[in-house]
């Protein structure tokens, strides 16, 4: 039976397997941010940038990862974890290094999209993967850690953006070279994990399953026969799942709003209100939020399988909306206050919403279409990345700062409200019973 992937002695591969997971997502966060730290040397670079370009440009990578999200968990149902687990690195590998080398705003847009759809696909890809290996006592540190380890690689953008920024007009491109080099090391270190035995079973490849247990634990193991029909992308909206499809990616694409609107143009908005003009001290404000935001994530993974995930999400959610409330009631803020509420607005985001979702989605959808269900409802979060990345400086030029807070204020709410009728609790529960207790149809169940 697949309980035994819960013994203690498999701790090891475990850990390692959230490690390369969380270092892929950690490259989410990287690739994602370093395009903030970028976007003020890249006016430079391209004098002729309008508007539209900087818009563009902010948000391929995360257009990229809306359809790279929904087709890699596809695939990662129907093809298996491993191969799609190393196939998305070398988007990262190829169109990181490509749009190092881009010449002008058009070929940027398109690499970085293209480098989007390798970004997108690892979400799904990542976060079942770990989900298939965790021992139900402790799913829930561990599928978080990939949502914590993506605000490392935010952090790490900023650091970055600090220290190569001295280099001249030219010093985006050695940022985006970063990603492409730590992405190398990655692909090769991935190659040497297994194919999840769950996912083996679930397409009829009971020997293999087998074969994989046995390495993995030293005896032979029973292995549930019974091939899972493959359902497609509509089957998410049926009785059975329609529920967790409308929770997931609700909650999820409303973090991603508030999220990505904000800390996308932390370091614009920052230099507004630095009465010095230096960039330094714009990225240093920003690298403060973004750690902040990390020690969120942290205080939530201590919490996911202690507290549960009910009143974390629901605590998030909360603490966003106050801190976002506060902002928009503050009409002339110091740049010490802006720094202060977003950090606060990012630690409880984080501490939920931000780590939550790749536990949550791994959690409710079956073995057969967790990929694809992860999948979905990440690109449905990244139609909010968009908006947010999109929606925020057309609303600042339009109405005001505030009027823009005041958006992302109501976006909380909505999310908040969404937990408190829909979030149900999971912690200390396999999979196999979570499916049971769904009563999802086609998974395998055991007594």
């Amino acid at each position: 039976m697949f309980e035994t992937l819960d013994t203690p002695q498999l701790g090891r591969l475990r850990r390692k397997i959230t490690l390369l997971s969380g270092a892929g997502t950690f490259l989410d966060g990287f690739d994602l941010v370093i395009i903030a730290v970028a976007l003020p040397v890249l006016k430079d670079s391209f004098p002729g940038m309008g508007a539209t370009d900087i818009a563009l440009i902010s948000a391929a990578a995360i257009i990229g990862a809306l359809i790279g999200a929904t087709w890699g968990g596809r695939l990662t149902d129907m093809y298996g974890r491993k191969a799609m687990y190393l196939l998305d690195l070398v988007c990262f590998v190829v169109f990181a290094f490509a749009a190092a080398m881009a010449w002008n705003p058009l070929s940027l847009i398109v690499f970085r999209f293209l480098l989007g759809l390798g970004i997108g696909a690892d979400y799904p890809i990542s976060a079942t993967l770990v989900a298939e290996f965790s021992s139900s006592k402790s799913r829930g540190a561990h599928s978080g850690s990939l949502g914590a380890m993506w605000f490392v690689g935010a952090l790490a953008a900023y650091v970055t953006g600090i220290l190569l920024e001295p280099l001249g007009p030219n010093s985006w491109r050695y940022m985006f070279l970063v990603g492409a080099v730590l992405a190398v090391i990655v692909l090769v270190a991935r190659r040497t994990l297994p194919e999840s035995p769950r996912w083996l079973a679930s397409v009829g490849r009971e020997e293999d399953a087998q074969k994989i247990m046995r390495n993995l634990t030293g005896h032979e193991v029973e292995i549930p026969t019974g091939r899972i029909a493959k359902q497609p992308i509509s089957a998410l909206f049926n009785e059975k799942y329609r529920r967790t499809t409308i929770f997931v990616t609700g909650f999820w694409t409303c973090y991603a709003i508030a999220y990505y609107g904000i800390t996308i143009y932390t370091p614009t908005i920052l230099s507004e209100f630095n009465e010095s003009g230096s960039r330094t001290v714009a990225y240093l404000g920003s690298g403060v939020v973004a750690l902040v935001g990390l020690i969120g994530a942290v205080v939530g993974l201590n919490l996911a399988d202690r507290w549960g995930r009910r009143p974390l999400i629901i605590t998030s959610f909360a603490g966003l909306a106050v801190a976002l409330l506060i902002l928009t009631l503050t009409p002339t803020p110091s740049l010490g206050f802006l720094v202060a509420l977003f950090s606060f607005a990012v630690l409880f985001a984080n501490m939920g919403g931000g780590i939550l979702n790749f536990v949550y989605p791994t959690e409710l959808y079956p073995t057969g279409v967790r990929a694809t269900g992860m999948g979905f409802a990440t690109s449905v979060s990244r139609v909010g990345s968009i908006a947010g990345v999109l929606v925020f400086p057309g609303m600042i030029a339009a109405w005001g700062q505030q009027v823009a807070l005041g958006f992302f204020f109501a976006v909380a709410v909505i999310a908040l409200i969404i937990c408190v009728v829909m979030a149900p609790e999971t912690k200390g529960q396999s999979l196999e019973a979570l499916a049971r207790e769904g009563d999802y149809e086609g998974e395998l169940a055991h007594p």
